[in-house]
């Protein structure tokens, strides 16, 4: 088996194999384009390793093959004390992880080939510049000495000289530096710091396997659901250097903005520097323009590059390069990470301009991308604060308390708050904390540092390199060049459109996609002065709606709404709703009304029961009759009464102080005590497993009929008008297909009564939800009594997987989410192994007895887009969710019925 595969032998269609980085350096190679000679040791070797303990068998001798080949190509030996090779071991996955795992620089340095280096280069400084570097990433990454003793190091010795910024410091400086470094690494490790290069290069390359299972590898694989079986390619490439002084420089740039998805000019540069210390943001940067200023030949080199590598990839590609004493290296592609509003316009850009199809467009966006755009946004009319101004790395309106750490963020998250995590700048350390907040700031770093990209892929808003703050984390404050002074806790904003930053709370605003949402409608033409913001934002919108009608005609699936009342229903269909696929009647029975249901359930005659039934009738059809005339022409899924019984009945400790009262003051209650007596007949253990859905139906006369019964009046009395109602008739909790027939019969007979009595045609479909285990594993014979199946995921998820949804998800979830137990909690992507197994066995089998029997589902899994594609891969006929996701749902239903489509085709 090969495990290593040197740049000239891949491709970027080998991902799997090469990972993301090695198979772009590779098609990099093979286009010709300026790449420093390496190869890549695949994500095969990386799972042996991983899985082992080892190195697979034959690796080490495959290793040592390339690089006596890399050695003889560039003409240098690694760490040779004369002209040393000198090389980076990168880390590489299938899916880009940026900065969770680990990197080395200049391996290949020691005592003796720092002296080497030096004389080949000319700059003494920069030798020792970069044995310091190699030292601190071995010590931290390779052996697990805390970073935090470099750093210390580093500013102290910035300090003693009156330096701002490491290039300040001299080759003495660097000497002492280099010695101190060693010493920490002695004094922290038990260990020397390694004077064998190929013991470095072997060490640094099982560290890079190790750090595909670092905490925060592991938390971000699972914030971006990213399997944890992949592993990570490890990628050795010739050294090629920043830092040769001002003629030499490194950077990051994107083919367009990924902020905005704007065209033209975009990244950062710093000179004298390596490729670390921008994605780090220790050093602030320049924009990537100011690079033709300074180097026009190169700067102009990389344009043409990038314009390559866009038509090439036919999207957005994020760069990393470096520029080795005028000479431009390109050291990493991929198709960049951008937000959602630049996901859109940079989709429709490359319809427009003939690089992709509508299709490729649509497969190119997400619902979770679509989600974000719907958020809210500051109103711009409102008063505000603004105490500074930074860069604008991921857009969208955040407000919350400034904490100062991420354990504080997390900590504040967890108990409710919103927070805005604060820091001079992030690094992988702080992915805990940046997912518990609803943004970020730092005052260092630029839209390519790590704040900016982590951000950015998780949808957090961002603002970065805002230097006019002074963030103090020690003292856990920042002030602000005229004085201000904010400490932890204290409430700001920050906008990631514009890069601003207020004091206090900014009032928000629906965002312009939402209001475009509604209806569909064209956009208008603009009717006033505008922007370029405008303009931008415009363009959004626009690449929405368009993609949104690509979605529409491409979907197979219908899009439903779960609403209960008729302004939600109305909201559903301004969104793009078919339908109602779920009418929560128990949401009807609150407040006022619920006193009304306790008379019934405990009335002691028949007459006691009719008489709070007839109270209820009216009002139950008033409530059909508004959410029927809102979907008119539509279906509407009506589930009878399901909430569990004692969500109907008096409180029983009410009920025993009451008696108890009564019985200490010499005064009984005694219709405290009847009532109480009547609760503790009722009372049930687990009452969501108890006297709730079809079985109360069936215990309380009447009940499910005055709702069948207003159902068709409503009905009726909307026919007369010359509307088209259409409501369908679900039955909850059916575990037996005899509890549906008995409920099918009182249901038909008690329409046929409203039809005669009203002079109308009346026939509703009648069928049931699927939420039960039992009631999955017998669809054939439910099915002989249903006209439809609605499976309701959330129950169906809690009876198979045996937890109570608000129990656990406080409890034990989060401690199965950080221990790999849960990639996702089963609640809010649909466990497909287990409850999409009974789902599709269920679905199936329906169909086997009645051919045209409807199967839709109205579980919060209707709205998830993972859950989506698998409700295509079933042909279920149509997903409901609540009117607020129906965008989302519509958009992923046409991108689930692409990727089928692709699959089947294959």
């Amino acid at each position: 088996m090969q495990y290593v595969f040197d740049f000239t032998e891949g491709s970027k269609d080998q991902r799997d194999l090469l990972g993301g980085k090695g198979a772009n350096l590779a098609e990099m190679t093979s286009l010709g384009l300026p790449v420093p000679p390496g190869f890549t040791i695949s994500t095969k070797a990386c799972r042996t390793y991983l899985a082992t303990g080892r190195e697979p068998d034959g690796l080490a001798d495959e290793i040592e093959w390339h690089l006596s080949g890399l050695e003889s190509g560039m003409g240098k030996r690694l760490g040779d004390a004369t002209d040393p090779l000198l090389v980076s071991v990168r880390s590489g996955a299938k899916f880009s992880m940026p900065g969770m795992m680990d990197t080395v620089l200049n391996v290949g340095l020691t005592d003796t080939s720092v002296e080497g280096l030096a004389a080949v280069a000319g700059d003494e400084r920069f030798a020792w510049d970069s044995y310091r570097r190699l030292i601190q990433m071995f010590g931290k990454t390779v052996l697990g000495v805390d970073g935090e003793h470099f750093d210390k190091a580093l500013e102290a010795r910035k300090h003693a000289r009156g330096a701002s910024s490491d290039v300040d410091l001299d080759v003495a400086d660097l000497h002492e530096l280099v010695a101190e470094f060693k010493e920490i690494v002695r004094r922290e490790s038990d260990v020397d710091f390694p004077q064998d290069p190929r013991e470095q290069l072997d060490r640094a390359i099982h560290a890079v396997f190790e750090s595909w299972n670092t905490e925060r590898a592991r938390i971000y694989r699972r914030q971006e659901r990213i399997p944890d079986d992949l592993g990570t390619a490890v990628n050795v490439v010739a050294m090629v250097f920043g830092n040769l002084g001002p003629d030499s420089g490194t950077g990051v740039a994107f083919t367009r903005d990924p902020a905005t998805g704007e065209q033209g000019v975009y990244g950062d540069y710093l000179p004298n520097a390596q490729g670390e210390d921008v994605v780090a943001g220790i050093r602030n940067t320049l924009a990537l323009a100011e690079l033709e200023r300074l180097d026009k030949a190169s700067y102009d080199q990389l344009l043409d590059i990038m314009e390559t590598l866009e038509k090439h990839y036919r999207d957005l590609c994020d760069i990393e390069f470096t520029i080795e004493r005028g000479k431009l290296w390109m050291l990493q592609t991929r198709v960049g990470k951008r937000t959602a509003a630049a996901a859109f316009r940079i989709a429709g850009q490359l319809v427009d301009e003939g690089l992709i199809d509508a299709d490729e467009a649509l497969s190119r966006v997400t619902g979770a991308q679509l989600a974000q755009l719907m958020f809210p946004q500051f109103d711009p009319a409102a008063a505000r604060t603004a105490i500074a101004r930074g860069m604008a790395a991921s857009p969208g309106a955040a407000v919350g308390r400034a904490a100062f750490d991420s354990a504080t963020a997390v900590e504040w998250a967890q108990r409710g708050d919103d927070v805005i995590l604060v820091r001079r700048e992030t690094n992988p350390d702080d992915l805990r904390g940046m997912v518990a907040s609803r943004g970020v700031l730092t005052s260092r770093g630029g839209k390519t540092s790590h704040a900016a990209v982590v951000a950015r892929g998780m949808g957090r808003t961002c603002v970065v390199g805002v230097e006019a703050l002074r963030v103090d984390p020690r003292a856990r404050e920042f002030t602000t060049p005229d004085g201000a002074r904010v400490a932890e806790g204290d409430v700001i904003s920050i906008d990631g459109g514009t890069g601003e930053v207020f004091l206090g709370e900014v009032p928000v605003v629906p965002s312009a996609v939402v209001d475009a949402l509604y209806g569909d409608a064209a956009p208008s033409a603009p009717t006033g002065p505008s922007t370029a913001a405008d303009g931008a934002r415009q363009e959004v919108v626009d690449a929405v709606l368009r993609l949104m009608r690509h979605a529409d005609d491409r979907r197979r699936m219908e899009v439903r709404a779960n609403a209960d009342t008729g302004e939600d229903a109305r909201r559903a269909r301004d969104l793009g709703a078919a339908g109602i696929g779920l009418c929560r009647t128990e949401h009807m029975f609150l407040g006022a009304r619920r006193k009304i249901v306790e008379h019934v359930i405990l009335a002691r005659t028949p007459e006691q029961r009719d008489a709070g039934l007839d109270e209820l009738r009216p009002l139950q059809r008033a409530d059909f009759t508004e959410i029927l005339e809102a979907m008119d022409g539509h279906p509407v899924t009506i589930r009878l009464l399901d909430p569990p019984l004692h969500e109907f009945l008096p409180d029983i400790t009410d009920l025993s102080v009451r008696v108890a009262v009564g019985d200490a003051t010499g005064s009984p209650d005694q219709e405290a005590a009847a009532l109480l007596a009547e609760v503790q007949r009722l009372h049930e253990q687990n009452p969501m497993l108890g006297m709730r859905g079809v079985r109360l139906g069936l215990v309380v006369p009447g009940l499910f009929q005055l709702q069948v019964r207003a159902i068709a009046e409503a009905a009726a009395s909307l026919l007369a008008r010359g509307l088209d109602p259409r409501p369908q008739i679900m039955v909850p909790l059916v575990a037996a297909v005899q509890e549906l027939e008995a409920i099918r019969d009182m249901a038909e007979a008690t329409v046929a009564e409203v039809a005669a009595e009203t002079g109308t045609e009346l026939r509703f479909p009648i069928g049931t939800m699927i939420e039960l285990p039992r009631a999955a594993m017998t669809a054939h014979e439910i099915a002989e009594a249903a006209e439809f199946f609605s499976f309701g995921t959330n129950d169906l998820t809690q009876t198979t997987w045996g937890f109570s949804r608000d129990d656990v998800e406080a409890t034990f979830f989060p401690a199965y989410l950080e221990r790999g137990i849960f990639g996702v909690s089963p609640f809010e992507s649909l466990d497909a192994d287990g409850v999409g197994r009974l789902v599709s066995i269920a679905a199936w089998e329906g169909k086997e007895t009645r051919g045209d029997l409807e199967l839709g589902v109205c579980g919060e899994h209707g709205g998830d887009p993972d859950s989506i594609h698998f409700f295509e891969s079933i042909k279920l006929d149509y997903v409901s969710c609540s009117p607020f996701r129906v965008p989302v749902a519509r958009l992923e239903a046409g991108r689930a019925a692409l990727a089928t489509e692709g699959s089947d085709s294959r």
